[in-house]
């Protein structure tokens, strides 16, 4: 049995890599597989995510194009869609800011293949990251759409944008060590996307885990304590039947033992316009305890990182 506090990682070095890379060190957080990440391991790990369907992982990468067009019929079309999952703003009449994720991009096309801006669109990405259409290319290509322009705002620019169109469009993910507690709060939140540490095919008793489960300390009880003494009692119960179990179970079976304090991993990516509504809620006095303990020193980052959204912003004392 171990204990360990909650913490917290804001995963900006992620944003400077690749797409690719990005979703594949974000989608093996789920089976705690990241031993396994080689430089040639990326490709191979989304296409057999996309062809498997598990499409959180493909919400984990974000890209933000400017889309030109020469009619604005094409935008009022666009737009008569209801895209989902998208985050879109009008510069102007003829241009459009559109943030989304892979799956997103990806949906978008699925659901309207023959409007001519989504063709233009896909066609884009395709041409930029044919792995993540690798099965939905058409048999004789992507074919030019003409009065369609696109073109990809690097990072750079999405951070300059003015506090409002960065609150929409600029994403930022946030890797918890955490409790179940507060991870079952944490996924009630939308928009978001989320990949958590998978109890149903991770096992504790393998050698990656050191053979035992892990708890975040309670901040409930002070170490040393009574009621600390009768929690790491009831922790070390819930492990030793959890153990006992995987002798004849599956780990999805044993898990039903393990208790809310079990130590899990999540990673929650969101723009920082529904980060701003978590840290509101999540920070205020009414929020959960050990909530708060994570979120406020997470707001002073964000602080610090973004301070024209969220500079005015405080912890309700």
């Amino acid at each position: 049995m171990r204990v360990v506090p909650q913490s917290f990682e804001v995963l900006t070095e992620l944003d400077q890599g690749s797409m690719l890379t990005r979703l594949e060190a974000c989608g093996r957080i789920c089976y705690k597989s990241e031993g396994r990440i080689t430089p040639d391991s990326a490709e191979p790990f989304v296409r057999n995510v996309l062809k498997s369907g598990h499409n959180s992982v493909a919400e984990m990468a974000v890209c933000t194009l400017r889309v030109t067009l020469d009619a604005r019929v094409m935008v009022d079309r666009f737009l008569e869609t209801l895209p989902k999952f998208l985050s879109i703003s009008a510069l102007d009449k003829h241009v459009l800011l559109i943030t989304g994720s892979v799956r997103a991009f990806r949906e978008l096309y699925l659901s309207h293949p023959t409007l001519k801006m989504v063709k233009g669109i896909t066609r884009f990405l395709a041409e930029r990251w044919p792995v993540f259409f690798f099965d939905l290319r058409p048999k004789n290509g992507w074919p030019r759409q003409d009065g369609v322009a696109v073109e990809k705002l690097p990072l750079s620019e999405v951070d300059a944008l003015p506090a409002d169109l960065l609150a929409k469009h600029r994403h930022l993910a946030v890797r918890f060590i955490t409790n179940r507690a507060v991870s079952h709060e944490i996924v009630r939140h939308r928009p978001c996307s989320f990949l958590q540490e998978s109890q149903r095919y991770c096992r504790y008793d393998k050698d990656q885990f050191g053979g035992e489960v892990t708890f975040i300390k309670p901040m409930f009880f002070a170490e040393g304590s009574p009621e600390y003494a009768l929690w790491e009692e009831a922790m070390r119960r819930g492990e030793s039947l959890y153990l006992r179990l995987l002798e004849t179970s599956s780990p999805q079976a044993a898990r039903t033992v393990l208790p809310n304090s079990c130590k899990t991993e999540i990673i929650v990516y969101a723009n920082l316009l529904e980060w701003f509504h978590i840290f509101r809620l999540r920070t205020s006095t009414a929020a959960e305890p050990s909530m708060r303990e994570i979120m406020i020193p997470l707001l002073a980052e964000f602080k610090r990182l973004f301070p024209a959204v969220f500079g005015g912003l405080e912890p309700a004392a």
